[in-house]
């Protein structure tokens, strides 16, 4: 049982820091495209998310080889579980329910994704400019709180 236990752990590190790298990819290139734009004060809760994506990626690459302190991760599990959580909650309720036609996507996200600001002014009929980017950021939120749950639940015995 304990090579499923470490195995299953490996796995799961592996898809921490997989969906810790998207998310900070994608909100990356935003922040990227939002400084082009001279926007120096960008929204809080894309930083937040960014910051604990960047944590999920420290976190993922310490915690995978299969040693014995990796036993000593799950309050670490846990704690970035409930941040995931928030920053899921927070990135759903910047969109709520109407998610690519929201006054925050189209007057924000999809307004500095598609680099509107170059032809036109906030308020713009942006379309469906960067609603797969934003819909991968919220999914892989979503996916890496499920994930290190499932990491606090599995404890690896010392060896």
């Amino acid at each position: 049982m304990g090579t499923v236990s470490r195995v299953l752990s490996v796995l799961l590190r592996l898809g921490e820091l997989a969906c810790g790298a998207i998310v900070l990819g994608i909100l990356g290139r935003f922040f990227y495209l939002a400084g082009d734009a001279g926007i120096v004060d960008p929204d809080g809760r894309l930083i937040y998310t960014t910051v604990i994506a960047s944590l999920t990626i420290i976190d993922a690459i310490v915690f995978m080889p299969p040693f014995a302190y990796s036993f000593w991760s799950f309050p670490i599990d846990f704690i970035l579980f409930l941040a995931w959580l928030v920053a899921f909650c927070l990135g759903e309720t910047l969109t709520r329910i109407t998610t690519c036609t929201s006054d925050w996507f189209v007057t924000y996200w999809g307004f500095y994704w598609g680099r509107w600001y170059r032809v036109a002014s906030p308020g713009v009929d942006v379309g469906r400019t960067g609603c797969a980017a934003w819909r991968t950021v919220l999914a892989f939120s979503f996916v890496a709180l499920g994930l290190f749950l499932l990491s606090g639940f599995l404890r690896k015995q010392p060896s």
